[in-house]
């Protein structure tokens, strides 16, 4: 596989984050991440079976979620990139795992949507049961980002996924889509209950992020802790 390093070309690029020194809080470096994003990102891999899903050597954040909850959207928001995931109104469009290279130090994968979808039985159960196995079973997966609908909170399959993380303590955060179309006591409201699910779930990340992807909202802050798990250096194959 051909791939790019535009990190390579870069002399002058940042470095990660240095880890704070004792007593100091652990801020995400959002410059870095600001930098990490506007590198070159582009589609390296479409999985639809476990035996077709390459191996990397980059860590890896996964978007996960209900069907239609926004996750190619807020993919296009990070990368400031409108057509980079395929977006659309119907639900199940996404049908694959699909990997994105980052600058050659982090890989974004956009999964399938869980839940209803507009699609046959049998291709929701296939994807479902591919996620699942991806999502218990990748070495390289640093994060989950579980997105949930502000206009609709944590439903049962939400639960259902979160428990399935903690059991393969995978670390996953929670990611609220669609902060735009939800008013702030409301929003609030969803925030307070999402924080009392964090005694309940071993992997859950302590922050809960709270975004929209068209109107930019807490997308730079997202970037910030993505791109502390990224690779200190660019990937080059042997």
């Amino acid at each position: 596989m051909t791939r790019s390093h535009p990190a390579e070309d870069a002399p002058d690029a940042p470095l990660l984050p240095e880890a704070p020194a004792e007593g100091e809080p652990d801020l995400p470096d959002r410059e870095f991440g600001r930098w990490l994003f506007a590198q070159q990102c582009g589609f390296v891999a479409g999985v639809q079976t476990m035996a077709q899903l390459p191996e990397f050597a980059l860590p890896e954040v996964a978007f996960a979620g209900r069907s239609n909850v926004g996750k190619s959207s807020l993919v296009n928001a990070l990368t400031g990139q409108n057509t980079l995931a395929r977006t659309s109104n119907t639900p199940g469009r996404t049908r694959q795992l699909n990997f994105f290279d980052l600058g050659s130090r982090l890989l974004l994968v956009d999964l399938p949507g869980y839940g209803y979808a507009k699609a046959p039985k049998t291709e929701i159960k296939r994807w479902t049961e591919l996620t699942q196995d991806y999502l218990r079973g990748r070495p390289t997966l640093r994060r989950v980002c579980l997105l949930v609908d502000a206009r609709r909170g944590v439903r049962d399959t939400d639960r259902e996924v979160m428990t399935a993380l903690d059991t393969a303590a995978v670390s996953y955060q929670l990611v609220l889509t669609k902060a735009d179309k939800v008013k702030q006591p409301e929003l609030a409201q969803v925030l307070e209950t999402m924080q009392k699910l964090h005694p309940k779930h071993v992997a859950l990340h302590p922050r809960i992020a709270t975004t929209s992807a068209q109107k930019d909202t807490g997308i730079a802050e997202l970037r910030a802790e993505l791109a502390a798990l990224a690779s200190d250096r660019p990937y080059e194959e042997g």
